[in-house]
């Protein structure tokens, strides 16, 4: 029998075709004696924007909405045609006995098979290559085990689902509001929500207002106690003058033993979070690196929301810990079947566990080296100490002292890497201290103190937050809700920074002017977060087969029907100056100005769709944003050189020309390396 494959990107292809033998190189796919290889480019067909559906919709107008779609349309992108071309051809071809979906194993990867799949019409019988893991162990075992395409119908019916809310919207909505109150406001089901979050946090911090507190703090015989907080400083003051000099006596030792279990292992989520806490990585860099080290075969499938293993795990993880940390150990902590659905946490390979991390990008080290880290630490024994309260007693009042005295350092001997450690901060007990023993002489001094704001998000806190968005508001039995997917969220952390509705100082994240804004004129129910997580959990019910497709889309267009009729309501704002005046150049579609705006370089015409972000994917992969100077260039001469771009795979910077074309009144970028000029020898 002879089967096509299909995967995701042709990196992954090329692994895929070494294990089952597909050796020759053709245009587009590999092929071998029962077998040809080909790949997508990522998302190849995505739905078509609404002036694709009706040309009045290049308009943007209050009136044409809601904006629904009866028969969905997906298009390929022009830059993506020619390997779009090669896979129709293969998929209608009838050598082929069925076609393996070897895309990702998750919601996304099945949406980018299933689409090209109808896209091109193709008859062929439907296997699913699920794995978790590049090593060409598991790729042959994913063989050897292929499922029935037909049993990850609900995962595909989610994701589109998921998609098409989107689009609803994000489509809906942006015109509805930017019409409405006469300013661009992007509205996105989850970007809107987390926006809300951002500014609700921002607002906090400026709305509060400082208080002063005092303490007196007791010292002598090595003892260093507190007393309660106080708000009157006169109060503090008599304390410390009824106390300075005196002498204490040691009340009470109390001891409270404390276990701590060793940290679960990495899901995504939870490993973006360490990344942005440890080394100061956002999302995206991090679940990039993540990528390449799965296609690399160094770690296993990064996209997973578990953070154990199952039972027929045991071994392999008992033999990447003796190979890393040369232990044998109990693993039954990280193992749980009950808490693995689709894929287990994420884990070194054995080939990970023995590569040589120097040839590795310095990011891609630190990602190899905190999964590795978490491995060992989670199968060491648990952490052991007793916290101590020392009450002290002077002229009829109470000073309290903590201590931690450790038993058994635990999981936690070992240190997080390519990470100074810590100085440890907790005092040990006095080794003579007694209950009942006698301070003859202690100093007391006032200590003041002032009340905090609330911290602003950083992106690990963000995704903390995200995480576990809504959970107050259902039963405590309720499936744990949130705010995307853990293979979402660094998506849309972006696209609120690219948008210019967030920006980042260090760590921080937060929401610009253009972005408090954006969220004041939008409803409650928009900006919910409870609601945004029910819908999540709705589309993980979908995957399990519990709720119908049409049941949750109608739940979409009741929302919809809702946000425009309250619009209808308000009186429309005039449309405010969203650009200054000054031109940077002729725009290449229609030859009117082009001038600056806070996002964008735009043409004068409203009607026309040229634009040059200032953030966009394209460039923000390589860590660069388009500036006035840049774009003086590509409108004058079709491109711009430049000097820094960044190359994540490389972890370096380089010189490029940065090469703009227009297709379909948008513009499309590229790249050009100008040959350098051989010298000659005089």
């Amino acid at each position: 029998m002879k089967y096509l494959v299909i995967a995701e990107k042709p990196s992954v292809s090329k692994s895929i075709a070494k294990v089952i033998g597909a050796y020759r190189q053709e245009d587009g796919y590999l092929e071998g004696g029962d077998c040809v290889v080909s790949w997508c480019l990522g998302h190849l067909a995505e739905y078509a924007a609404p002036e694709h559906y009706d040309e009045r919709y290049e308009n943007w107008r209050f009136e044409d909405l809601p904006i629904l779609p009866v028969e969905w349309k997906l298009l390929v992108h022009n830059t993506k045609k020619p390997q779009f071309n090669v896979l129709r051809k293969l998929l209608r071809s009838k050598k082929f006995d069925y076609v393996v979906n070897a895309c990702d194993a998750g919601r996304e990867g099945e949406a980018i098979f299933r689409r090209v799949y109808a896209l091109a019409g193709s008859k062929l019988p439907i296997k699913r290559l699920w794995i978790s893991s590049m090593e060409d162990a598991a790729i042959q075992q994913g063989f050897e085990n292929l499922k029935d395409g037909a049993a990850y119908d609900n995962l595909f019916a989610a994701s589109e689902c998921r998609a098409k809310a989107d689009w609803l919207i994000g489509m809906n909505g942006t015109r509805a509001f930017t019409k409405k109150y006469g300013r661009k406001q992007t509205i996105g089901r989850v970007q809107t929500p987390m926006l809300a979050m951002l500014t609700e946090r921002q607002t906090k911090i400026q709305n509060f207002v400082k208080e002063p507190y005092y303490k007196v703090e007791l010292s002598g015989a090595g003892v260093v106690a507190v007393s309660e907080q106080m708000g009157r400083e006169q109060d503090a003051d008599t304390m410390q003058a009824a106390c300075d000099g005196q002498c204490a006596v040691v009340g009470s030792i109390e001891r409270k033993r404390v276990e701590k279990k060793p940290p679960k292992l990495y899901d995504l989520t939870t490993l973006q979070r360490e990344a942005n806490r440890y080394y100061g990585l956002t999302a995206s860099q991090t679940l990039q690196a993540l990528q390449e080290l799965y296609e690399e075969k160094l770690v296993t499938y990064p996209r997973t929301d578990s953070q154990f293993v199952t039972e027929d795990m045991r071994k392999t993880v008992e033999s990447l810990v003796l190979a890393l940390d040369g232990q044998t150990v109990n693993v039954s902590y990280v193992i749980n079947n009950s808490k693995v659905t689709d894929h287990h946490a994420i884990l070194p390979t054995m080939q990970g566990a023995k590569c040589n991390k120097e040839k590795l990008s310095e990011t891609k080290q630190k990602m190899l080296s905190l999964i590795i880290w978490k491995l060992v630490q989670a199968v060491q024994p648990p952490f052991i100490y007793e916290d101590v309260v020392v009450t002290v007693c002077c002229q009829g009042r109470n000073f309290t002292a903590k201590y931690k005295d450790v038993l058994q350092p635990g999981y936690t001997a070992k240190p997080v890497p390519l990470v100074e450690p810590e100085k440890n901060k907790d005092a040990s007990l006095p080794k003579d201290l007694e209950q009942g023993m006698i301070i003859p002489v202690v100093r007391a001094e006032k200590k003041q103190g002032f009340t905090s704001p609330p911290k602003v998000y950083t992106e690990d806190t963000l995704l903390s937050a995200m995480e576990t968005a809504g959970n107050k508001e259902f039963e405590k039995d309720t499936e744990k809700k949130g705010l995307g997917t853990p293979a979402t969220r660094a998506a849309i952390l972006e696209k609120l920074v690219s948008s210019g509705y967030v920006e980042r100082k260090g760590k921080q994240m937060i929401p610009t002017e253009d972005g408090v804004a954006a969220i004041r004129n939008i409803p409650d129910y928009l900006k919910s977060a409870s609601m945004t997580a029910e819908w999540e959990n709705d589309l993980l019910r979908m995957e399990r087969g519990e709720i119908k497709p049409y049941d949750f889309m109608q739940g979409i267009h009741g929302l919809l029907d809702r946000m425009l009729a309250d619009l209808r309501q308000i009186p429309t704002v005039a449309a405010v100056p969203y650009y200054n005046k000054v031109s940077v150049g002729s725009c290449p579609v229609c030859g009117n100005p082009v001038h600056e705006s806070k996002l964008s370089f735009c043409c004068a015409d409203r009607s026309c769709k040229f634009a040059l972000w200032k953030e966009s994917r394209y460039l923000s992969n390589m860590r660069k944003t388009l500036d006035k100077k840049m774009v003086v260039d590509l409108l004058k001469k079709g491109r711009t050189h430049v000097k820094d771009f960044y190359s994540t795979k490389k972890d370096k910077t380089f010189a490029a020309d940065l090469v703009m074309r227009v297709e379909e009144g948008r513009a499309q970028y590229s790249l050009e390396f100008p040959k350098t000029p051989m010298k000659t020898k005089t």
